[in-house]
């Protein structure tokens, strides 16, 4: 045998030592089996300090949906179950004291654009609670998701998502394998598929185009959540992990959670995420990680729909812009 041959068998079979097969069981529907392995986890974007340093991760496989839960899908959940969301609640006072007894009403989040051009600087500029916005009216009273069966459900709060996954027998994704998901076997790429944001002169996810946030051009074809699918798959068939919709990770929220793991060395395995919640921006108020961005995500003030992007939430709180997708475990056994 040659030398070169005998290096590629060395090397592939050390490489299928790392692996892990396919689960013995089906596939469950809509879900893709991810091979478990390492990964550098994080970015070098200058704005994206939360996102830094690059460090060395391993997850084990698991199943993930193939897109983000849709509303005929969260339909199907609350008929069967008869589930409220957090939106549709009235909020009590004791968890809202000194708030004005009007103000106290079922509603949510909704991305309203200003008449013109505004500073960047305070984003209650094109953010309004509104009375009656929910999953079924994501814009408000009279708005309805009739013939959007196939979009994204949004306005679910974390517990909303995760009162879903516990119906569907799944959970919600760590951080960590919502990154190794996206970036669909790519190491280090500045987008899950590839390094420059458009291919081909194609758009390949759902973001905003324009002047933002007063003018959204639509120039990929939509100017807020789309059907999923209605861009390209990753390598590992999986839609969406950019743009459309921030997605739930099950993470606590740290901006320093990337550099605890680097100073620990070696290779964070599973990592579940850090023990509580801290946002120097916002220090009494708890988060957790969202991933993936949003159709409101452009380089002239978020461009976090990066892989190594990282967003954050009040876990009580939705909007219009964020919902999820989930995972489960596989029963699996090593090469």
């Amino acid at each position: 045998m040659s030398g070169h041959r005998l290096g590629f068998l060395i090397l592939a079979l050390l490489g299928m030592a790392a692996c892990e097969r396919a689960p013995r069981e089906t596939a469950p529907e809509g879900m893709v089996w991810i091979p478990g392995g390492e990964f550098w986890m994080g970015s070098d974007e200058p704005d994206f300090q939360d996102a830094r340093p690059w460090h060395r991760v391993y997850v084990n496989g698991f199943w993930i949906d193939k897109t983000e839960v849709t509303n005929a899908e969260f339909a199907r959940f609350v008929a069967a179950t008869g589930y409220v969301t957090i939106a549709e609640r009235t909020p009590r006072a004791e968890d809202f004291p000194g708030a004005p007894p009007e103000n106290l009403v079922a509603g949510s989040v909704v991305f309203t654009p200003p008449a013109g051009p505004v500073s960047l600087d305070d984003h209650y500029q094109w953010w309004n609670y509104v009375k009656g916005a929910d999953w079924r009216h994501p814009t408000g009273p009279g708005s309805t998701t009739l013939g959007k069966e196939n979009h994204p459900v949004v306005h679910v709060a974390y517990d909303d998502a995760l009162a879903y996954a516990a119906w569907a027998g799944k959970r919600l994704p760590t951080e960590a394998e919502f990154e190794f998901a996206a970036r669909g076997g790519l190491d280090r790429k500045a987008f899950a598929w590839g390094d420059s944001f458009m291919s081909g002169g194609h758009y390949m996810a759902n973001t905003f185009q324009g002047h933002f946030p007063d003018t959204n051009s639509g120039e990929d074809g939509f100017l807020a959540t789309a059907p999923v699918g209605s861009f390209p798959a990753n390598a590992y068939g999986l839609y969406d992990l950019a743009g459309n919709v921030w997605e739930w990770a099950s993470d606590w929220y740290r901006p320093d959670y990337y550099q605890t793991l680097a100073d620990e060395g070696g290779v964070a395995k599973n990592p579940q995420g850090p023990a509580d919640s801290f946002d120097p921006s916002e220090p009494g108020t708890k988060k957790r990680v969202q991933k993936g961005g949003s159709f409101l995500c452009t380089d002239q003030y978020c461009k976090r729909y990066m892989p190594g992007g990282r967003g954050k939430g009040e876990p009580d709180t939705g909007t219009n812009h964020t919902g999820f997708r989930c995972v489960k475990s596989g029963r699996t056994h090593r090469y």
